[in-house]
């Protein structure tokens, strides 16, 4: 089936206001916004690893992105040739992508006006900068669907959540080393199936994800130079955000079956080969990674997927009966979580060298 996207300019408004609002919901699987002890953060010391610093600093000042986002005219579509459920899936992903986006460039660059640490605001500044850009490209994807999202109104409505600055560190590290991995996974695919790239913005993923790859070098730097943050309780942080990183992405990845299927991908099989990816990423700075292969954790992570979907039957179900539903199947998802979160995992030796190339 062929969504044609041909509407008046009252239909594309009414789009564009139901996108803004799906990018404000606050689900446990949606995009957050954050924010944070900004004070905290302007104290960063990246001394013990400057080399690599002023290295990694220069790379991101040489922005060699820079017209990569800029979207030939003849691009240009308002045509989406999948299936209905496949459509709206693609619809949402680009909608969760864009709030994603947003998210990270409002924080990047709330820390940068705040900062009088030059570390701090050239970091931040330059990371801001990036997602901006991705923001607003994703914009003109959603703009062409008529489903253009208000980024302005997003920032005065989206509620905000605080992290303080090592959960900040932990999560950012891991979302952007993930996205370079769920991106250059999807590039990968259509390089070998070209026929299978319904949509023109796949083309733009591999640079696209080379962008997260380097933010993520700058938290994995951040945290090596500051080995505490790597020592103590605060390996049970880590662990806490590799389950909640990989638990998230598996169960939301299980809504988009139709959306996979499109893309040639078996979400089990793309979200296994995302994992493998980003523990092997991950050596660079963690002491030490989940057990992917672990029968357990698999079989958890399902579990999971089946509670989501009981979930969102008793919110459709709604009434008291629907609420009453949801509390055991509340406690049910938080016993699979703990289930993973006390697996063993697989100790990693931190290599002498930091940086990493995005060789995948």
């Amino acid at each position: 089936m062929t969504a044609a996207v041909d509407m008046t300019r009252e239909h594309r408004e009414e789009r564009a206001n139901s996108s803004t609002l799906k990018a404000k919901e606050n689900t446990v699987l949606s995009p957050k916004f954050y924010t944070t002890d900004f004070e905290e953060i302007d104290r960063l010391d990246v001394s013990l690893l400057r080399k690599e610093w002023d290295q990694l600093m220069d790379e991101l000042r040489a922005d060699r992105n820079r017209d990569h986002f800029d979207r030939p005219a003849s691009m240009r579509t308002t045509d989406v040739d999948l299936p209905e459920e496949a459509r709206k899936q693609f619809e949402d992903f680009l909608v969760s992508s864009i709030t994603s986006e947003f998210s990270g460039c409002v924080l990047y660059a709330e820390i940068k006006r705040r900062s009088k640490n030059k570390d701090v605001q050239d970091l931040f500044g330059m990371m801001a900068r990036d997602e901006s850009r991705h923001a607003n490209f994703i914009n003109q994807w959603l703009g062409d669907l008529g489903l253009g999202v208000d980024l302005g109104l997003l920032t005065k409505v989206k509620k905000t959540t605080f992290f303080k600055p090592k959960y900040i560190y932990y999560a950012t590290y891991l979302s952007e080393k993930i996205g370079y991995a769920r991106y250059i996974t999807i590039f990968r695919t259509f390089e070998r199936n070209p026929e299978l790239r319904f949509h023109p913005i796949f083309q733009w993923f591999e640079s696209w994800c080379n962008d997260e790859y380097r933010h993520g070098e700058a938290f994995a730097l951040i945290m090596r130079a500051n080995p505490h943050l790597l020592e103590g309780m605060n390996r049970l942080w880590i662990r806490f955000f590799l389950v909640a990183v990989f638990a998230t992405m598996y169960v939301r990845d299980h809504t988009r079956t139709e959306l996979h299927e499109a893309m040639g991908l078996d979400p089990t099989t793309y979200d296994f080969e995302v994992f493998r990816i980003t523990s092997e990423i991950t050596r660079q700075v963690f002491p030490f990674t989940l057990d992917i292969d672990n029968p357990r954790f698999k079989a958890c992570l399902d579990r999971l997927c089946e509670l989501s979907r009981q979930a969102e039957e008793a919110k459709s179900r709604g009434g008291l009966l629907g609420k009453l539903a949801l509390v055991p199947i509340g406690l049910q998802a938080a016993k699979q979580l703990v289930s993973i979160y006390l697996l063993p995992t697989e100790r990693n030796e931190l290599p002498d060298a930091v940086r990493l190339a995005p060789i995948w």
